[in-house]
């Protein structure tokens, strides 16, 4: 049995991330369980049989079957007693795991089979090599988890999304755009196309949701962000109005100054005192 793990409850912060992998030859009746684990975890069956039980339902699983182990939830497996098996795994965890695994059916029905998808079984395989690295190991096992979810959503979707989940991931989608491209041209148009639907409908959607159109936020977005950059660095007022976005520093002033009752470098003397 090879078992490593490397990292601790910072992980739980982060979008996603490695704690675990490993795998085990089993010898025959081996069991684990029953108990709860605190993070999430996919077991790959390479040869051999097993039971997986979970939520009161037993499953039956042999070569190629996988089964998801999901945090906080009772859970025993066994080998089978002339035929067990040899499974790895993967363990995973972080703020955003939940919303990348519902966007497949893992949750929903927590065993699969990876039939000849050799994309999926490799990334097993890949995450061991990369545990071997001596330098920078944690971003190459981080690659290969978004990779790894990447091709999970992809082969195993999710069948239904019902249309209120559907509309909040859109706005969500929305949000992320916003917040990561606040620097650059943003409007309603080039954010409406980078989700694929109509800019009237985004509006609707945004406005319903969040209580403000998707300008007013980005405007209060880069307002914030400006308010950060005066409070907490040296830079001068054009340097911080291109850096939310603004070319003309003197029409960010207005936009600031009517947001915050006050002119940038009225509220960088007030913050610092």
């Amino acid at each position: 049995m090879k078992d490593y793990i490397f990292s601790n409850d910072f992980s739980r912060n982060l979008d996603a991330m490695i704690y675990t992998c490993g795998f085990e030859t089993c010898v025959p009746s081996h069991s684990y369980g029953p108990v709860v684990r605190s993070g999430y975890l996919i077991h790959y069956i390479l040869k051999g049989k097993g039971i997986y039980k979970t939520d009161g339902h037993l499953y039956h699983l042999s070569e190629g079957d996988a089964f998801l182990i999901r945090p906080n939830t009772l859970i025993y497996y066994e080998a089978d007693k002339y035929d067990p098996w040899t499974y790895t795994w993967i363990g995973f965890q972080g703020i955003k795991i939940e919303e990348y695994l519902k966007r497949t059916s893992l949750l929903e029905t927590p065993y699969f089979h990876y039939g000849k998808d050799d994309r999926v079984r490799l990334c097993h395989e890949k995450m061991f090599e990369a545990y071997q690295l001596p330098e920078n190991r944690d971003l190459m096992m981080n690659s290969i988890l978004y990779e790894y979810l990447y091709l999970l959503a992809s082969k195993f979707p999710r069948a239904y999304i019902p249309p209120k989940e559907k509309k909040i991931s859109y706005v969500e989608e929305a949000l992320r755009y916003i917040e990561n491209n606040y620097a650059h041209p943003v409007n309603i148009q080039v954010i409406a196309d980078h989700l694929n639907i109509e800019r009237t409908y985004l509006y609707r959607l945004f406005k319903d949701i969040t209580g403000s159109s998707p300008q007013e936020y980005l405007l209060d977005y880069r307002i914030r962000r400006a308010c950060t950059l005066l409070k907490d660095t040296d830079l001068t007022i054009n340097d911080i109005a291109r850096s939310v976005g603004y070319d003309d520093a003197l029409y960010f002033s207005r936009l600031f100054k009517q947001k915050k009752g006050r002119t940038p470098t009225q509220y960088r003397k007030e913050k610092k005192g």
